[in-house]
């Protein structure tokens, strides 16, 4: 038994010692063993494919480079040459207003030889020649010298026949008209400077256009003319004045600016007119209200910025011939805010009463110059006193 237990109590320690000399013994290092060496792959070799021409490449030929078309030059269209007018000569131009009177009703025609040709001319015959001759515009005073005048004649030479009686009324009349006032107008050049002449007037009666009419005169009478639109205030003005400058090749001086100072105009168109050379200049002014004593101020300043260039020659006077007595009013307070030279009567139709020429140089002792008879364009005459009396009493 104790056998037994010493031999298992031993048994470990044996195989231990044996486990020692074991581990003593140098252990064999394992053999490694080297890789066999693959034999190379003998690839088979290749064959080799057909060549396959591939067909030649045909790049499309380009296209032909097309040059955009030229962009058409805008056409230029010349502008056809404004043919200038050739103005009516102004002789015998005063001769047409017979024939339109005649046709009209004028008093001096139709009524007043009507009246003086009957066999008995008594009082009450002579006041409706007088109230005829005060319609016809002539103004107090000048109809009732007009009627002694005509009683006196009639009384002496005792006569009622047509023909003597015309004659009597038309030496009359050519005497009240006063052919001895100096109707000239002042459009030469002296002093190697232009003749000025300054168109005044209100509002409605013309101005512009008269001065486009006397233009017109003056080319005829072949004048080199400048115009100056030194009505500033009227929209139209300055372009109705070039208009009717262009159709006789005028040059007309004007401002770009609306409400420009008018002088200032009138000063640059006598300017210019010096330095062309010409004959006339035409300052055409703003229409003014004779009741408004700062516009005819305006006035009396237009005037005298022109003269710094050279003299006012003439400034006419604008009226309406058809405004009558109310023409007077205006003419009046004119002449006190500048120096008005000579009329110009418009509108001198078959509506007109002539005896206001009369009446007008009377009371200012200023000529009828030119007298307007009708729309036309050279419907504006040089005034002669036997021509218009004898247009007055045509029947």
């Amino acid at each position: 038994m104790e056998l037994l237990l010493i031999f298992a109590f031993l048994a470990p320690v044996i195989v231990g010692v044996g486990a020692v000399v074991a581990l003593d013994r140098p252990i064999d290092e394992p053999k490694v063993l080297t890789p066999p060496v693959p034999e190379p792959e003998i690839a088979p070799a290749p064959v080799a494919e057909p060549e396959v021409e591939e067909p030649p490449v045909v790049e499309p030929e380009p296209e032909p480079e097309v040059a955009p078309e030229p962009e058409p030059e805008p056409e230029v269209v010349e502008e056809p040459a404004v043919e200038l007018e050739k103005p009516a000569p102004a002789a015998g131009r005063l001769a047409r207003l017979r024939a339109r009177l005649a046709k009209s009703n004028n008093v001096f025609s139709k009524g007043l030889l009507a009246l003086l040709a009957q066999d008995d001319i008594d009082e009450d015959v002579w006041d409706e020649i007088e109230e005829t001759l005060l319609m016809s515009d002539l103004g107090t005073d000048p109809a009732l010298e007009l009627v002694d005048r005509l009683k006196e004649r009639v009384r002496v030479e005792g006569t009622q026949n047509p023909e003597a009686v015309r004659d009597m009324l038309r030496e009359e009349l050519i005497t009240m008209v006063d052919p001895s006032m100096d109707r000239r107008l002042a459009a030469t050049r002296k002093d190697d400077k232009p003749a000025v002449v300054m168109v005044v007037g209100v509002n409605g009666v013309g101005k512009t256009t008269t001065v486009g009419k006397l233009a017109r005169v003056l080319v005829a009478e072949d004048r080199k003319v400048i115009l100056g639109a030194a009505d500033t205030f009227r929209a139209a003005a300055a372009e109705q004045l070039t208009t009717w400058g262009e159709r006789v090749g005028v040059e007309t001086v004007r401002s770009d600016q609306e409400g420009a100072d008018p002088a200032s105009v009138a000063f640059s168109a006598v300017e210019e007119g010096i330095a062309q050379e010409s004959d006339v200049v035409l300052v055409d002014t703003a229409g003014r209200l004779h009741s408004k004593a700062n516009l005819m101020e305006e006035l009396g300043k237009v005037k005298r910025v022109a003269e710094k260039q050279a003299p006012v020659d003439e400034v006419l006077l604008v009226i309406d011939a058809t405004t009558g007595q109310n023409g007077l009013a205006q003419a009046k307070v004119f002449t006190e805010a500048v120096n008005v030279t000579g009329i110009v009567l418009t509108k001198m139709d078959g509506t007109a009463k002539g005896g206001i020429v009369v009446a007008i140089q009377r009371q200012l002792g200023v000529p009828v110059k030119l007298i307007g008879l009708g729309e036309g364009a050279d419907d504006l005459a040089p005034f002669e006193a036997e021509t218009f009396v004898d247009a007055l009493i045509a029947s």
